[in-house]
């Protein structure tokens, strides 16, 4: 299933797991004087600013030696454990479909909230306590849509808004509450205009706000702290597939390549963008750097990163008339899709189309004829890509 869309069903579980909440609606609770909690202390987050820039740029043996520390002084505290949980998680964003992370990414999420409980249990008014199970119980929810899991991504999304309802519309107290807000209003809103199917369901839900969802998450991307970078992640996303803003994700996901170079969904995500806005020559040296990475067997570099640059590569040769080199990275980008297990991407889908009309070019009928079945072999008959195959095999009598 395409990426994207699982994304989309996970939010769907999300919302639609939420009406049970709505016949016995959260009563809002009075934040403590005082406050203790540890999201609040700007020491911690000075000291621990070094490790999650370690995390995020993918050097997680410095990162988790500084989760350790913290997790030695806070043994009963959730953060480090979830800190350790997200660490895996973005092991897993550079390619969802391996799995060999997945079992210690769910054992630091559930010890995190264990101790998240242990601390609501204590106090039910405890929004940090909310916090951290409305994001175990989230993050949870999108791995287990991942893989397909609809009852344990289910069960997840409706503990993720059970406590999230009682952490959101606290902007005033901390933008990392803000998150949840953010996605709601704008998920709530963008699914029944997508999915019209849906709407007499989603009439049930509260009405959202799309334009304050990203006015939400803009607000979470340049003022908190542990969820700055997630909401830097789902605005660039945002603005590139579903807002037609190109110019502002390629804005965020080249500051997110500058400041976390060794990043590789932020890598790619930026050598995509450059292409998506005809800068096709700088697409080209970040696409052939994640090559070279990959060739180095730098950390998270791998096939799914490969697929991508190497579509670039071959796209530019094209257009500029040097096919016998976008052959070759044609050729690479369905390798790297293999590899990857994405046939039925659309990058390695295009690329067979493409190898297919450079070899009937040549006067290579079997070779072209081969290409375009694999075509029609991988592309369900509705995709734009295989009814190209077919008319193309028609066309040229192959």
């Amino acid at each position: 299933m395409n990426k994207r869309i699982t994304e989309y069903i996970f939010f769907l579980v999300l919302l639609l797991g939420s009406l049970g909440l709505q016949a016995q609606p959260q009563q809002p609770v009075e934040l403590p004087s005082n406050s203790e909690y540890l999201l609040l202390d700007k020491g911690l987050q000075y000291r621990i600013t070094k490790a999650i820039n370690s995390m995020y740029n993918f050097d997680f043996p410095t990162a988790e030696r500084d989760f350790l520390v913290i997790m030695y002084q806070y043994p009963e505290h959730p953060l480090p454990d979830f800190l350790m949980a997200l660490g895996y998680w973005w092991r897993i964003e550079v390619d969802v479909t391996n799995t060999r992370y997945d079992n210690v990414f769910i054992q630091y999420l559930e010890r995190a909230n264990e101790k998240a409980e242990r601390m609501f249990d204590a106090n039910p008014n405890n929004k940090e306590a909310a916090f951290f199970l409305a994001a175990g119980y989230g993050f949870m929810g999108r791995l287990y849509s991942e893989r397909k899991s609809w009852t344990k991504a289910t069960f997840a999304g409706k503990n993720a808004l059970k406590y999230m309802e009682l952490s959101r519309g606290e902007e005033e107290f901390n933008p990392e509450l803000l998150l949840g807000d953010a996605l709601f209003n704008y998920f709530s809103v963008w699914i029944p205009e997508n999915y019209p199917l849906l709407r007499p369901v989603m009439a049930l839900f509260p009405k959202g706000n799309k334009e304050l969802g990203i006015q939400q998450l803009e607000t979470v991307a340049s003022n908190a702290f542990y969820t700055r970078v997630e909401a830097q992640y789902f605005l660039f996303r945002l603005y590139a597939s579903m807002e037609n803003r190109p110019y502002d994700a390629l804005r965020i996901s080249e500051y997110l390549h500058q400041k976390f170079p060794n990043n590789p969904y932020f890598h790619r995500s930026y050598a995509r963008h450059l292409y998506s806005v005809g800068r096709w020559s700088e697409s080209v040296r970040e696409s052939y750097e994640i090559l070279d990475r990959i060739d180095q067997k730098q950390t998270g570099y791998e096939a799914n990163s490969g697929r991508y640059a190497s579509f670039y590569v071959a796209e530019y040769n094209f257009r500029t008339g040097n096919k016998a080199v976008a052959k070759q990275y044609y050729q690479k980008t369905v390798a790297y899709g293999e590899e990857s297990e994405s046939q039925e991407s659309g990058y390695y889908l295009h690329a067979l189309i493409q190898l297919g009309k450079i070899e009937s070019e040549a006067g290579n009928k079997a070779k072209a004829k081969a290409y375009f079945n694999r075509v029609k072999k991988y592309a369900k008959r509705k995709h734009p890509a295989h009814k190209e195959a077919r008319d193309f095999i028609k066309k040229n009598k192959l």
